[in-house]
């Protein structure tokens, strides 16, 4: 009977050790989990801003879809316009010349990822990552802000989407903050802004 009742006690120990193992490991997890899932998004948000600045730049307006995107990356040019002359200065009787130069969209996208210290990769820029093939949303349209037609655009996801086991409403507990069912986005299209909604 003593050795049922130790076996039982050791049991009890056990599942109590696990308990209290689980209790102080999973909020560890998440925020590990969290800070690395939300990195990778963010600066994949990042690198789609970045392309779709220069999309404007070529086109004058932004990208409603990654199709259009990648290949303006890839094949588009960005006039530079070189002033000759200086038009502030009065006493210049010379003639103001403008000379455009149009240089390669990839070029300043190359820049941008020696910038920022890493390869990107245009044909991956369209997926979540930690999903199994899921994109980012992209609207781009023109409002009129303020009596001025601006272009707009929003492209973001939900953390539903790339959370994972941690994308449960009970995570709410180790962060006060933590909604699993809020887009993490860049954009807005009732403003001509491009701030993230992470840099708040």
């Amino acid at each position: 009977m003593r050795l049922i009742i130790n076996l039982v006690l050791v049991a009890l120990v056990g599942v109590l050790i696990y308990i209290l193992y689980g209790s102080i490991n999973e909020p560890i997890a998440f925020q590990a989990e969290k800070a690395r899932r939300e990195g990778a998004v963010i600066e994949r948000l990042m690198d789609i801003r970045k392309a779709q600045e220069l999309y404007r730049e070529v086109h004058g307006g932004y990208a409603k879809d990654f199709d259009g995107l990648v290949n303006t990356i890839q094949t588009g040019e960005i006039p530079v316009v070189k002033v000759i002359g200086d038009p502030d200065d009065p006493t210049n009787t010379d003639a103001i010349r403008y000379d455009t130069t149009f240089v390669p969209a990839m070029t300043y996208y190359n820049d941008y990822q020696t910038m920022m210290k890493r390869t990107i990769s245009l044909d991956s820029l369209r997926y979540v990552p930690f999903t199994k093939g899921q994109q980012f949303t992209v609207q781009a349209d023109t409002l009129t802000y303020q009596s001025t037609l601006v272009n707009v655009v929003e492209v973001g996801t939900p953390r539903t989407e790339f959370m994972g086991p941690y994308a449960d409403e009970r995570f709410k507990r180790y962060d006060a903050s933590y909604d699993p069912n809020k887009t993490i986005k860049f954009g807005t299209m009732d403003a001509p802004n491009l701030a993230g909604n992470w840099e708040r």
